[in-house]
């Protein structure tokens, strides 16, 4: 099986508009920027690479756990931010020294498509603010190139 960047640009895209939803990742529903990851993941592959457990808006402040990070590990290809494609997985720290809690996929050299608290699924730039909070880059498992 290959995946083409065009495909996961294109079901991407399908969620833009999806509202902000904690722990969610329905299509036109609701989502946060996990379940948008997962949710593109599911109509790629026709499956769920893992079911995150719980976890509240501060999952990770009070242990310092990279589980974002642990699971971007474990079923992505690292790669560096600089390698980074349209369709590639970027993963944030919001703030410096602490752990990594956001998630977003390239949609072009400037831009990525994400949830956040707030608004709904959009495609926004990814100017120096967030290039500056890239904790990883990642490729979905068989992608062309």
């Amino acid at each position: 099986m290959s995946i083409v960047r065009a495909a996961i640009l294109r079901s991407a895209r399908g969620w833009l508009g999806t509202p902000y939803h904690h722990r969610a990742s329905v299509r036109g529903v609701g989502c946060d920027c996990i379940g948008l990851i997962a949710g593109v993941w599911r109509e790629l592959y026709d499956t769920a690479p893992e079911t995150p457990g719980a976890y509240t808006g501060e999952w990770a402040e009070a242990t310092g756990h990279e589980a974002l990070l642990e699971a971007a590990h474990r079923h992505l290809k690292p790669i560096t931010s600089s390698e980074a494609k349209p369709g590639d997985v970027l993963i944030f720290r919001i703030r410096q020294k602490s752990v990594a809690k956001h998630a977003a996929i390239l949609a072009s050299p400037g831009s990525m498509i994400h949830a956040q608290e707030g608004v709904p699924v959009s495609e926004v730039a990814l100017g120096a603010w967030w290039r500056r909070r890239i904790a990883g880059a990642f490729r979905l498992p068989e992608v062309a190139d």
